[in-house]
């Protein structure tokens, strides 16, 4: 049996009722923008874009790291104008997300000044750019902590071409600082981004020292407001995370209290465990794998399922 194509001529593309659709989608748009108590007014976009996040991100790693995450063909000679060409036209770009924002937030929360959105916004991007050096240098930590903690690392190219714990770290790093410089929503999407390709979740508020290595890394959440100190090591699926929500006086979360755990230097946490509340994890301390954690656990201490025990050298 033979399939006789059909020609082009003889094809007729269907006809959908895209009227009605596109009636009761503008429909629902309104009811949800009256409920939200949104401005109605034609414009432009009115929130920062995840693609165009992407890019500066992306744009970003190849400024921190030239030779290894920048432009396949760069040579070592053009490094500095290649870092240079490319954060100027980045800052730019990242200038026109952080206006979006600010503007966002004078629309929709009243009490912001709506004046000199554009001078606080070049300020910011001015103080963001001068912490690149920063950033890069906790990095290096980061990527060494990951290169001399795991034995199946053949060297720091490996770690930082390969390793999704090095790649959250980076997003987390840019993210912290937008954070910290007044750009939430900006930092959240770039979180965000590295969560769905890599399976960790940090959130952008969280306080991180120098020299973490996150392991495998799939599954891992640390919330907003941990603080975890330098040189420590956390393993898959380990939660960093609150035990309860303070509430105001009609049940509503209140935004921004301290409920997640303080993670001192040197701590090793294994597969699994589960850290909540706002508990303090002592210096060179470890928490065995699948252990439910919800008290202050002591400097030097190990914590595993079947028993806790004290040792005196980490004491």
């Amino acid at each position: 049996m033979s399939v006789v194509a059909l020609r082009p001529a003889e094809y007729r593309a269907p006809v959908f009722d895209l009227k009605q659709v596109v009636t009761e989608l503008a429909g629902v748009r309104q009811r949800w923008r009256e409920s939200q108590r949104r401005s109605t007014e034609p414009g432009g976009r009115e929130l920062p874009s995840r693609e165009a996040l992407a890019h500066i991100i992306d744009s970003l790693r190849g400024v921190l790291f030239p030779m290894r995450l920048g432009p396949a063909d760069l040579r070592q000679e053009s490094e500095d104008f290649y870092v240079g060409h490319t954060l100027d036209s980045v800052l730019h770009a990242l200038l026109v997300q952080v206006r979006l924002e600010l503007q966002y937030a004078v629309r929709h929360q009243p009490y912001q000044d709506a004046l000199g959105i554009d001078t606080d916004a070049v300020k910011l991007v001015h103080d963001f750019s001068r912490e690149l050096p920063s950033i890069r240098g906790l990095l290096d930590a980061d990527v060494l902590a990951a290169f001399e903690g795991d034995p199946a690392a053949r060297s720091v190219d490996e770690v930082l071409l390969c390793y999704p714990g090095i790649l959250a770290m980076i997003h987390h790093r840019l993210a912290h600082h937008l954070y910290v410089l007044g750009v939430p929503l900006l930092a959240r999407i770039v979180a965000e981004l590295a969560h769905g390709q890599t399976g960790i979740d940090i959130h952008p508020g969280a306080s991180i020292g120098a020299g973490l290595f996150i392991d495998h890394g799939t599954g891992v959440v640390i919330g907003e407001t941990a603080i975890i100190g330098q040189r420590v090591r956390i393993y898959q699926a380990v939660t960093l995370g609150a035990k309860s929500f303070p509430v105001d006086e009609s049940g509503k979360p209140l935004k921004g209290q301290p409920r997640h755990p303080i993670v001192e230097d040197e701590v090793v946490i294994y597969a699994g465990a589960t850290v909540l509340g706002r508990v303090t994890i002592g210096r060179r301390a470890s928490i065995g794998g699948n252990v439910w954690v919800t008290h202050d656990v002591a400097a030097g201490a190990h914590i595993t399922q079947a028993r806790s025990q004290h040792d005196a050298v980490g004491g």
